[in-house]
């Protein structure tokens, strides 16, 4: 996480990777004041909210079901196969990155 460094408006001027005296804020990489100084814009700032929001909503949806509040199946059929794509993507992306730590040879 980036330190940043903002002028008298408030609006970013400099990221640092260290702490500086007119530098102590730190905020993520994806946070919309970071993103606009990089010159992403509002709209890929957006887009990145929106992402993590769909996970939060995912999340909620796994949660209800766990509780038994929900099942999958009283969700539309198009929303099942979205939860699912994800959910595959999300273990093949997972499995991936483990596969590859683990698939060299050690010698």
């Amino acid at each position: 996480m980036p330190y940043v460094r903002r002028n008298s408006a408030g609006r970013i001027v400099a990221l640092l990777a260290e702490p500086a005296p007119d530098a102590g804020e730190q905020l993520p990489s994806n946070h919309m004041d970071v993103i606009a100084f990089l010159g992403g814009g509002e709209q890929v700032a957006f887009g990145i909210l929106d992402a993590d929001f769909v996970r939060v909503t995912e999340d909620l949806i796994y949660t209800l079901i766990e509780k038994g509040l929900l099942q999958f199946t009283d969700l539309p059929q198009e929303a099942q196969r979205k939860l699912r794509d994800r959910e595959g993507f999300r273990s093949r992306r997972v499995s991936g990155a483990l596969d590859l730590i683990s698939g060299g040879d050690v010698g």
